[in-house]
């Protein structure tokens, strides 16, 4: 891009918090961040010119109302929960999209799959699975998996297996989009198969009443690490007016920040999974703790990402 058009796009911007100074940590916040993006962009392309030395003192200027503003450390991990993330989810929201519809169709998939071979199930899900499962529900207890192991290193190690699928799903989408889109795809075809297996079964409702209690946040916790390696791939495939390494180095950073803002809702999935799954509680009860997580998921990375990007523009 030109100098002067990157001038003329940013000029109202920058004269607006140059001239409309706000004491609002959140507000100061996401100014701040917008206009180190354009300082880094300019010292690439711009950096003698005087717009770059702009920039870098009004950067300072709002450094110093930034520090003026944090009390301690934890605002700082506050602003990343309420803002950071939510803003950054609002800007990836149509990568939300494709990689939800690349898992639900591969669930599709998986299901009908299923309905149609008798082997596929095995495939997917192995021998052993299918064999313990079947034994389960001849004892009259279908999901008796999730009682097998002791809670604590049940815990740790869903948990810690979460986390990994999250940041492999990630990591994948250097591999310009075609890893995450691989793992979504493997994921989703796994869970449609695995439900057809309890439907075939007319075992679906005590299933979903079931396995839902934790995998509403597991699941969509797969598909946001599916947002954040296509945000990565496609920083790589689409850099628009930067230059593909810019667009990678920022799409890796977008990316990595959202697989890291994970981290707390798989040890949320792991703790109900070990701790409450294996519960027998009453399917009002069941259904209410689907229904909150639901509403969580859509509220936190759908809702307030628009709700926040709309204060921020007026």
């Amino acid at each position: 891009m030109r100098e002067a058009a990157f001038v003329k796009r940013n000029t109202d911007k920058w004269r607006d918090i140059e001239q409309n100074p706000t004491n609002d940590p959140d507000e100061l916040t996401a100014r701040y961040v917008e206009l180190t993006d354009d300082l880094s962009y300019a010292r690439t392309f711009y950096p003698d010119s005087t717009v770059t030395r702009y920039l870098n003192g009004l950067a300072a200027q709002m450094h110093r109302g930034l520090m003026q503003n944090r009390r301690d450390d934890r605002n700082r991990f506050l602003t990343f929960w309420t803002y950071e993330l939510p803003f950054l989810f609002r800007q990836s929201h149509r990568l939300l999209f494709i990689s939800f519809l690349i898992f639900f169709v591969a669930g599709l998939l998986g299901w009908v799959s299923a309905a149609h071979d008798n082997t596929f199930v095995r495939l997917i899900l192995g021998d052993q699975y299918v064999n313990m499962t079947l034994e389960n529900i001849k004892k009259g207890d279908p999901l008796g998996v999730y009682n097998s192991d002791d809670q604590a290193t049940m815990f740790l190690q869903i948990t810690l297996n979460n986390i990994f699928v999250s940041f492999r799903t990630f990591v994948f989408g250097l591999f310009a989009s075609v890893g995450t889109m691989a793992m979504l795809f493997f994921n989703g075809v796994m869970l449609g198969s695995f439900q057809y297996f309890f439907h075939e079964r007319g075992l679906l409702l005590e299933s979903v009443l079931k396995i839902w209690i934790h995998g509403t946040l597991e699941i969509s916790a797969i598909i946001i690490a599916g947002c954040a390696g296509l945000t990565v791939g496609n920083s790589l495939l689409f850099p628009g007016t930067y230059p593909r390494l810019v667009s990678f180095r920022r799409g890796i950073k977008q990316g990595l920040k959202i697989a890291v803002g994970l981290v707390p809702i798989f040890i949320t999935a792991g703790f109900l999974e070990s701790f409450v799954t294996r519960l027998t509680l009453p399917p009002v009860v069941s259904a209410g703790i689907i229904l909150v997580s639901a509403a969580f998921i859509v509220w936190y990375f759908i809702i307030y990402p628009i709700q926040l990007n709309r204060r921020f523009r007026s």
